[in-house]
């Protein structure tokens, strides 16, 4: 204990040189925190968007994944009603959902263009949430009378090039699971921003009632099977793999092609960042401990000559770096916890990225593993300089030291 007490002592006797140290650090600390929060924060979005999108599991047909339909719904599943109820009973299992993925023309009666539908199943906006931003109208309702046109949302922009907007009606055409052509009426009921431009250009949604329908069929695309923690999803998978070897299984990894590459690009840019600050820290204690050494040369022969041991200088100066480390790393974290509390608070919002038209929140997370492994690293690094620099000043000759000018 008295070993520190002399270490603060020392430590306030250049309260400048110490100051900027300190507050070098704390800025490094907190420029790792912040960085680091914003990427653990924009996996954990690209991650849960993901499986929002598509479902934690996708289940279907052995062949559906890897071969090309020659004709609609060639590769669909039949009895998906009975699979759906045995997923149900799962404990791990939220939702599960059919969908139904076709092609055809929509028409306005003077103009027709391609549109790529998706029969959606009733509950499809309870379980996703607010995947899409709905811009005029409603979502699709479970309450349309029987008689009435089939309800569909389609893409803001298919309304425009249509110019459709809610309540507006509209022709679909499309093929057949015989190949025969089919088409049907339909109402506007929403018009929808999915956030990608190129999507809203071509995406419709419609009961899946309806598309079966209009296709002729019984089937479904695929089961997208919703958990309660996606951390649960390959556990999950390699169960269903087991119970249903006649299907083919995809996970939300398997076609988040956005998340990994973002994750593979923000890990060699924040730890690119992370490794300059950390170099920065180093240099930036060593500096400041080789300025004291070097001052302070005198005393350390008189210590020396009073029959301190060098291991107990060195051991003097590692914990001087190690109280300016810690002042460091503790205001450092502090920043840092002000700077994602602020950004929590205001809902801050970031440009839309690349190929997106919608942005987002921007959120930082305090995230205790990267907050431990900073100021461990931080730490480290500042014993390492102390001990590096006061080494070799510890073991100079007395006489030499005291003659030190």
């Amino acid at each position: 204990m008295k070993w520190l007490r002399f270490a603060l002592r020392n430590v306030w006797r250049n309260q400048r040189r110490a100051a900027v140290t300190v507050i070098i650090t704390a800025v490094g600390v907190a420029g790792i925190l912040v960085a680091g929060g914003f990427a653990f924060y924009t996996y954990d979005s690209l991650k849960e968007m993901a499986a929002r999108d598509h479902g934690h599991i996708v289940l279907a047909h052995h062949d559906y994944f890897d071969k090309q339909e020659e004709k609609p719904m060639e590769f669909g599943l039949r009895d998906y009603l009975r699979y759906r109820k045995q997923l149900l009973r799962d404990d791990k299992v939220r939702a599960v959902l059919p969908t139904l993925a076709f092609t055809g023309l929509i028409s306005n009666g003077d103009k027709s263009t391609v549109f790529v539908g998706k029969g959606i199943a009733q509950g499809e906006f309870r379980v996703k949430g607010p995947f899409l931003k709905i811009i005029e109208g409603s979502s699709l309702s479970s309450r349309q009378q029987a008689d009435a046109d089939p309800q569909i949302m389609i893409g803001v922009g298919l309304a425009r090039a249509l110019n459709a907007r809610p309540g507006d009606s509209l022709t679909l055409l499309s093929n057949t699971v015989e190949g025969s052509l089919n088409a049907v009426d339909v109402v506007v009921q929403g018009v929808i921003n999915s956030g990608v431009p190129e999507t809203d250009k071509r995406l419709m949604l419609i009961p899946i009632e309806q598309a079966q329908a209009l296709l002729q069929t019984d089937k479904v695309s695929s089961l997208s099977v919703y958990l309660y923690d996606t951390a649960d999803t390959s556990a999950m998978a390699a169960k269903l793999g087991e119970r249903y070897p006649e299907m083919a299984l995809q996970t939300w990894r398997d076609t988040a092609f956005y998340y990994e590459a973002v994750r593979s690009l923000y890990n060699r840019i924040f730890g690119l960042l992370g490794a300059v600050i950390l170099l920065m820290v180093l240099f930036a204690v060593t500096n400041t401990l080789s300025m004291t050494v070097v001052e302070r040369t005198r005393e350390i022969g008189a210590l020396r000559a009073m029959g301190t041991l060098p291991r107990e200088i060195v051991r003097n100066f590692v914990l001087e770096a190690l109280v300016m480390g810690v002042a460091g790393v503790v205001i450092g974290m502090m920043i840092a916890a002000s700077v994602s509390a602020f950004f929590y608070l205001t809902d801050f919002q970031m440009p839309p990225p690349p190929a997106r038209s919608q942005g987002y929140p921007l959120v930082i997370y305090i995230h205790p593993p990267l907050y431990l492994a900073t100021a461990f690293s931080v730490l480290a690094l500042s014993l390492a300089a102390a001990w590096f620099v006061a080494r070799k000043s510890a073991r100079k000759p007395i006489v030499e030291a005291l003659a030190h000018v």
